[in-house]
């Protein structure tokens, strides 16, 4: 009880479709060098904290207007 563990984590499949980019899209994303880097690399792969992934998204990838919601 008390240490919950990091938070929900996420790999590059996850983080791809959150993005809804290929997985050599989001490759390229995350060399950004404002990506949050992974919280930790396992053996052939990398994993991210959710929480750091959507702050993130929120501050670099404002949501795009529906159809039907561009400001006339």
């Amino acid at each position: 009880m008390g240490d919950n563990g990091p938070g929900e984590l996420m790999g590059p499949y996850e983080i791809g479709q959150r993005l809804n980019v290929s997985r050599s899209r989001f490759q390229q994303i995350a060399m950004r060098p404002t990506f949050p880097k992974p919280y930790q690399e396992l053996r052939g792969m990398k994993v991210w904290l959710r929480a750091d992934v959507e702050a993130w998204i929120a501050e670099h990838r404002p949501p795009r207007p529906a159809d039907g919601d561009e400001a006339e």
